[in-house]
């Protein structure tokens, strides 16, 4: 056995060749690699995981660091997608890694090219743009849609869970999130999300701008927010790897169900 076999031994090992071969053909599209979707990305081409694009228009903040995978002094100021793809052709060279710094919203919604991905993760925290990305993708049948909830103002790992959208509860950015799909069209099927039912409160002030002079957003998504929320790591982490875990299971669930037929 060469090294490359031994990379994804220990995944095969588990869940079969043909499961593996499943994983490795799986075409998955990422929005959003801040503190949830670069630990999704990671624990996706770590399982084995090669055909991945990335979409994130953001560049690394300083208050990127204490919780999002592509941050580190070093990256601060560099786009994201192109620091995550060069840590992930690290983790596996032959993985085909697809970085698009970009925007998605109604505008651009067409260019993604949707209808050619297995599976669409949504980790964007912005409200419009996952409305509108959840409309689309539960439309289309040939693709496995999951997407994360709010990670912020939280503390608790063991709060963390998986429910159907419909069924989230005690999340205010999924309470948020119905009341803007009920003045419009609702999502064409219900879907699977990582959500908290822990809401803290913010206890220190809010980030100062890099010269010292008043609270001012220090990122680009930052300046589009009303307000900012504290994050922790681990937090962030167990949603991005839950969220790369659901993608898993089902590729796992999907092998086993042919077998049955």
């Amino acid at each position: 056995m060469n090294e490359n076999d031994l990379f994804f031994s220990r995944t095969e090992l588990l869940i079969g060749r043909e499961a593996m071969l499943r994983m490795e053909r799986a075409r998955i599209i990422l929005f959003g690699v801040g503190g949830v979707g670069s630990w999704c990305a990671e624990g996706l081409v770590r399982s084995g995981v090669r055909r991945l694009t990335l979409v994130d228009s953001d560049r690394v903040s300083p208050t990127n660091i204490n919780r999002q995978l592509p941050a580190t002094r070093q990256t601060v100021g560099c786009v994201k997608v192109d620091v995550l793809k060069e840590r992930l052709a690290e983790i596996n060279p032959k993985a085909a890694i697809d970085a698009i710094a970009g925007v998605y919203n109604a505008d651009t919604s067409a260019s993604f090219g949707l209808e050619e991905y297995d599976y669409i993760v949504d980790a964007i925290d912005s409200l419009q743009e996952k409305v509108h990305l959840i409309r689309t993708a539960t439309r289309l049948p040939q693709a496995t849609f999951f997407s994360s909830m709010g990670a912020a103002l939280k503390a608790d790992p063991q709060r963390i869970r998986v429910a159907k959208f419909r069924r989230v509860a005690g999340c205010p950015l999924a309470a948020a999130l119905r009341r803007r799909l009920k003045q419009g069209e609702p999502p064409a099927r219900d879907f699977l999300c990582v959500y908290s039912d822990e809401v803290l409160e913010n206890q220190g002030a809010p980030p100062a701008s890099l010269d010292g002079a008043n609270p001012t957003p220090v990122s680009t998504w930052d300046a589009r927010k009303a307000r900012i929320n504290g994050t922790l790591a681990h937090i962030t982490a167990i949603f991005g790897f839950t969220l790369s875990g659901l993608v898993i299971q089902d590729i796992i669930h999907k092998t086993s169900d042919s077998h049955v037929g």
